[in-house]
């Protein structure tokens, strides 16, 4: 079992889901991760294997820490998800879902370029079924969208590796920056890579993918793409792109703008998607930074951020599955009929806040760190002043507080299985919270640094935990005096574009607008050209017709007369 990569017993048994009978399919999905987290949990530390391919060799288990931590969470997410998903009885679903578990945590553990590149797309094309699976003309649009991108992303990555390996002679997935962080000097092939990564990373103007098909997938297929698409991306610029200096301002950028759009969204998924685009800039700073602290910061912050995460995602799905809808405008009230979801969403929304003894506490603390000892003063206090947005505190008080729409009255509290995956998931928050050892203990880069970073005492030390609660009451209070104040933007029921504006509208409006003007040039011309035509096709009608001139009976004087005209001309045009 040694030889086997971890991820392909989620591959396999997905193929053999059919073959299950209906009811206990999503029985067999939920085995699947269990099965493979305790091989991946058997493979001695630093296992390899690896195949030759004519001259390349393929690493298609590279088991070091960093590896192993990314490969332990996305095995306890697709269990936790496969368990939100327990009600379920498509097989599609699961089959999918598994695949594009399965192809993320091999990609985790793949050694050179070529076999993350199979896996990269593999997890594109699996995951696209999630989104369809909602059956919907407003999904199947959101996923051909999102399968472009995804795709595009595949061969960029493609184009940057064969150039990579074509200039080096290696297809080795190791750090692909100098050690100057500049990744303007860095091949073309190597920026082509660092581009396909930041598509899926979701950086600025190249995000609008993720705000766009995750609202659209099924309730459960939702939480599948928010634990693994981003994560493996970040995982990507983790193992190839530390210390790129562009990443710092790229990571800080990406915290700030959804701030403001996530205000005026009503749909609450969307809301989400949005505070997934800003703790991804959290990690991608902490990438740019690239020292050790920050490092571990950014896998501390990646398991804790697929653990909160998909609990808020669960939360709203929820809701959705029992109200049919996740407009704002239509919710609220929603506590008295959904206690326990509405106590699991908020235990999601103080990990995410980075409330003490929540999960989000212990692990962006690493990466505020990482940015003050390397001296990044100005993203320090950009990233301080982000951790505690009002965007946080949107989702769970509109849904479950807020203004009563009398929905609950009709509404009852989520199914068991959906209950357990949230009860799950909130207790593993709430206990890194609370005791972050463990964490810490298996984080990937050295701590020699300042070791005691990683204590419980230093973390919850008066400083940190004082400035914090500080940032978040705050917080709470401008929430609650902008919501007094009737100043919060109001719930409106539309669909609200940034980006994505310029090809969902711009780039099809100038098209069907230089489509009109060409066509109606195009109708011109072949109108003028039909009259030419018709002008021509008469006149030779009146001179050779029936009755045309050419057609009469010439008499010899006539014929002597036009040889004689004709060769006078002949003459005078030889003369000259």
């Amino acid at each position: 079992m040694t030889s086997l990569p971890p991820g392909f017993i989620l591959i396999f048994g997905a193929f053999l889901l059919p073959l299950v009978p209906r009811k206990a399919q999503s029985s067999a999905a939920l085995l699947l991760p269990v099965l493979g987290l305790a091989h991946l949990l058997s493979l001695p530390e630093m296992t390899s294997a690896a195949i030759q391919v004519f001259n390349y060799e393929l690493v298609l288990i590279r088991l070091d820490p960093l590896a192993r931590l990314f490969g332990i969470i996305f095995h306890v997410a697709a269990f936790a998800a496969a368990l939100y998903a327990l009600h379920v009885r498509e097989t599609t679903q699961h089959m999918v879902a598994m695949i594009y578990a399965g192809s993320a945590i091999a990609a985790v553990f793949a050694g050179d370029l070529l076999s993350l590149f199979v896996y990269w797309e593999i997890t594109a094309i699996s995951s696209v079924f999630l989104i369809w699976a909602s059956r919907t003309e407003r999904s199947y649009r959101a996923g051909m969208r999102y399968l472009v991108v995804q795709v595009g992303s595949g061969v960029l990555l493609l184009a940057g590796v064969l150039l990579h390996s074509s200039e080096t002679g290696s297809l080795a997935f190791n750090k692909l920056i100098g050690e100057n962080g500049d990744i303007f000097a860095a091949s073309l092939g190597v920026q082509l890579i660092f581009l396909a990564f930041g598509i899926k990373s979701a950086f600025p103007f190249l995000h609008n993918w993720l705000q766009d098909a995750y609202p659209k997938a099924t309730v459960t297929g939702t939480v599948f793409l928010s634990a693994f698409t981003t994560k493996l991306a970040i995982y990507a610029l983790v193992r190839a792109f530390p210390g790129t200096s562009v990443l710092v301002p790229i990571g800080v950028t990406m915290t700030l703008f959804p701030v403001f759009l996530a205000a005026i969204e009503n749909d609450l998924r969307k809301v989400l998607a949005y505070s997934l685009n800003n703790r991804l800039g959290f990690m991608v700073t902490g990438v740019g930074i690239g020292t050790d602290l920050a490092l571990n910061g950014v896998a501390a912050h990646a398991f804790c951020h697929i653990l909160y995460k998909a609990l808020l995602f669960m939360a709203m799905g929820a809701v959705l599955e029992r109200t049919r809808t996740i407009k704002a405008s239509e919710l609220g009230g929603l506590y008295k009929a959904m206690p326990w979801t509405a106590a699991f969403c908020l235990i999601g929304t103080a990990s995410t806040s980075a409330f003490p003894f929540f999960s989000g506490f212990v692990s962006k603390s690493l990466i505020l760190s990482g940015a003050a000892s390397a001296g990044y003063a100005i993203p320090w206090l950009l990233l301080l002043a982000v951790s505690a947005s009002v965007m946080d505190f949107k989702v769970p008080f509109l849904a479950f507080f807020g203004h009563d729409s009398g929905q609950w009255k009709t509404t009852r509290e989520a199914p068991w299985n959906m209950l357990s995956a949230m009860g799950l998931v909130a207790i593993l928050c709430i206990a890194i919270g609370s005791w972050p050892k463990p964490l810490y203990d298996i984080l990937p880069f050295s701590k020699a640094y300042k070791p005691e970073t990683y204590t419980w005492a230093y973390v919850y030390s008066w400083e940190h935990v004082v400035s914090q609660l500080q940032l978040l009451l705050f917080a709470l209070l401008a929430f609650a005096v902008i919501w007094r104040a009737k100043l919060y933007p109001t719930e409106v029921d539309s669909t609200n574009l940034d980006f994505d504006w310029f090809y969902r509208k711009l780039i099809p409006g100038v098209g069907l607008g230089i489509a009109r003007v060409g066509g109606q040039a195009w109708r011109t011309l072949l109108g003028t050209a039909t009259s030419g035509l018709q002008s021509v096709g008469a006149g030779v009608y009146r001179l050779h017709g029936p009755n045309g001139y050419f057609a009469r009976t010439w008499t010899i004087n006539q014929i002597v007369l036009y040889a004689a005209l004709m060769l006078g001309f002949y003459l005078l045009l030889y003369f000259f």
